[in-house]
């Protein structure tokens, strides 16, 4: 039986006054950004995707090729995320290289751009969980059965799922039959030229470096299989099977091992997901965009997530959220198990 989702209310009614569980120093370290944090983690993507395609390209043989699938298909899906902030404010100080680094080395790549997907992201936020909500078709059909989500995942893995997705987009980018020919292309041009500009640099880099196969075989392939399928996972871990109508509880927090961050819960993405979705439902309205830049409520615990230093956070204990009337300690950390969000 799947969750229904909660009435619609205006955004501004969901929202809850932070003050009472925050202090003015916590809320300051929530809106802050870091520009060589959000550099970093752009950068600890692109390594590892060089990292994996160098390793084919020496020792190419199957075993190599499917490792440099699964972990190139997370690393799209890091770039995927790191746009994600960058919609949020998140990846530098500055709007402009912001906007720069989310545009050029993280959404473009994988065919995405960032000031649409804000304008969408957006409604998630006022909207979440539910009946407005614009992700809830991707959480709604669960719990399910086990042959239900068997056959999600070999689509995703099989490549349908990104097939007709990327059909779909240039469908899109096309425009309408009545268009005249000139806006039809100034249209493509728009919404497709600077990702296809980005991917055929790419193509011509590997190109000249004598290595052009590895852009169909560990690019392309990747973006329609492997990335699919980590984020149909991603998706239902963060948002399935939750409480309808709590603002407190609209995302959950999965502990990730090292083998699920590199094969899909990328840079602490999934043990963060519970502070960011839920800090922007709570927070008052006014407060800016920059809450989204990877840490929510300040995070603790911050050696899980793969990366160094400052740039790594992980298990999370949301200020607010230990501090909400009525609410445990950690109950919004882990609300269920994401494999019992899965299945029925």
């Amino acid at each position: 039986m799947h969750a229904a989702p909660a009435p619609d209310r205006d955004s501004a009614d969901r929202r809850v006054n932070l003050t009472p569980y925050l202090s003015p120093d916590e809320i300051a370290q929530v809106r802050a950004r870091s520009t060589w944090r959000g550099i970093g983690m752009i950068a600890h993507c692109w390594a590892t995707i060089a990292a994996m395609m160098a390793l084919v390209a020496l020792l190419p043989n199957p075993l190599t090729i499917v490792l440099a699938i699964m972990v190139i298909g997370s690393r799209q899906l890091g770039l995927a995320i790191l746009m994600h902030e960058g919609a949020h404010g998140g990846l530098a100080v500055n709007g402009k290289l912001n906007l720069w680094l989310s545009q050029w080395l993280c959404a473009y790549p994988v065919g995405a751009e960032t000031l649409a997907y804000r304008r969408y992201h957006l409604q998630h936020h006022a909207h979440a969980q539910t009946e407005r909500d614009p992700d809830l078709p991707l959480s709604a059909p669960f719990p399910t059965t086990r042959a239900s989500l068997r056959r999600k995942l070999l689509r995703d893995l099989s490549g349908r799922t990104g097939l007709r997705q990327r059909l779909a987009q240039l469908r899109g980018a096309a425009g309408t039959a009545g268009m005249p020919v000139g806006e039809r292309r100034a249209t493509f041009l728009a919404r497709l030229g600077r990702p296809l500009l980005v991917n055929a640099i790419m193509l011509a880099a590997l190109a000249a470096a004598g290595f052009w196969w590895l852009y169909p075989l560990l690019w392309l392939l990747p973006l329609l299989t492997w990335f699919q399928a980590v984020t149909r996972i991603r998706n239902i871990a963060e948002h399935s099977v939750l409480p309808a109508g709590d603002a407190w509880r609209v995302a959950r927090t999965t502990r990730a091992g090292w083998i699920e961050r590199a094969a899909g819960a990328v840079l602490g993405e999934l043990p963060r997901r519970a502070s960011h979705d839920g800090v922007r439902a709570v927070l008052p309205a006014g407060t800016p965009a920059p809450v989204a830049a990877g840490k929510g409520a300040r995070c603790q615990a911050r050696d899980q997530a793969g990366l160094p230093g400052d740039a790594a956070r992980g298990r999370i204990k949301t200020i607010a959220a230990l501090r909400a009337p009525g609410h445990q300690p950690g109950g919004i950390r882990l609300a269920l198990p994401a494999r019992r969000a899965m299945l029925a």
